[in-house]
């Protein structure tokens, strides 16, 4: 039996060899490229990412990885280089992150609006009030005669800054062991809620995680709502690639991309529990924009559809 040939030899090789690479493109073309969204609770419980990755991960065959915390916690893992973009709300925690340079191109998606919740007897009397300020000031009052009771989520988000900020001006500064009636849960809005509702306590809550948790919630109604004061937006931020050039900053910046975009956009404004819309979209309206906090959203949109990941 003859051996075969050395040119026939090459010819086998190189063969195989083609033949692997060829599989090792299909392999790595198959592959989803991964982000990691840091985000809050509120984004979360509402069912909102729910609703929306999948729709996301199937257009781009990108897979998001979600890690719901608060928004200071959501920023702390981006600074640390663990999440690629976060989808946060509150201002003051967003412009340390830019101003820092770990974050770059904050730039408005939508808002829904605070509210003040609490049992329905209302022991200390807020029902109805157009104020929120006044609203806690009661609760505070009622608190300090042992009448009332409230659940902070001390948890450094920014329902926790915006309510702390509440406090603020009335000169408070709460806490568990100087007030009895302050109770700091340390926990999203979520656990938060059901613990107002064992409680028949006074809570602060985004619109969104109410409606989606308030069939579960039987002792509690809204209260106060509607001030302008008590608007709450959210921003999408990207981390910043030179900080940590080893993250997908493709990946996050196509996910950025397509919550702005029209279609992102009209998928938020078409998310609802119970016939109630949780999120208005806000990104290209740009009057609304600037009067909750991005001056520069004109800017920002035109840069972000100018990119291509």
């Amino acid at each position: 039996m003859k051996k075969p040939s050395r040119i026939l030899i090459a010819v086998i090789i190189l063969a195989v060899a083609v033949v692997s690479v060829l599989a090792y493109e299909q392999y790595q073309s198959s592959q989803k490229s991964v982000i990691v969204l840091a985000t809050t609770t509120s984004t979360y419980d509402s069912g909102l990412l729910d609703y929306l990755m999948p729709k996301f991960e199937s257009k781009y065959n990108i897979e998001v990885h979600i890690v719901s915390v608060g928004t200071g916690q959501a920023i702390a893992i981006a600074k640390n280089g663990s999440a690629d973009i976060v989808l946060v709300h509150s201002k003051k925690y967003e412009l340390d992150f830019v101003n820092s340079t770990y974050g770059i191109h904050r730039v408005g998606v939508m808002y829904n609006d605070f509210m003040i919740i609490g049992p329905a007897r209302d022991p200390a009397g807020i029902n109805g009030l157009a104020n929120a300020t006044e609203a806690f000031k009661k609760i505070a009052e009622a608190g300090d005669t042992g009448n009332a009771t409230f659940v902070s989520r001390a948890d450094k988000s920014g329902t926790n800054t915006f309510e702390l900020g509440i406090w603020s001006k009335l000169g408070i500064t709460p806490s568990k062991k100087t007030q009895g009636w302050y109770l700091e849960a340390g926990a999203g809005m979520g656990v938060v809620l059901t613990m107002t509702n064992e409680k028949k306590a006074y809570t602060l809550t985004d619109r969104a995680t109410w409606i989606a948790k308030r069939s579960q919630l039987t002792n509690l109604l809204i209260l106060v709502r509607g001030e302008k004061t008590l608007l709450n937006p959210y921003a999408v931020i990207l981390v910043n690639p030179d900080k940590w050039p080893q993250r997908n900053y493709k990946g996050a910046l196509t996910l950025a991309k397509f919550m702005i975009s029209e279609e992102g956009q009209t998928l938020i404004s078409n998310f609802k529990k119970e016939e109630e819309t949780l999120f208005t979209p806000t990104a290209r309206n740009f009057d609304k924009a600037h009067s909750l906090g991005f001056p520069t959203q004109k800017q920002e949109v035109g840069w972000y559809d100018a990119q291509q990941p």
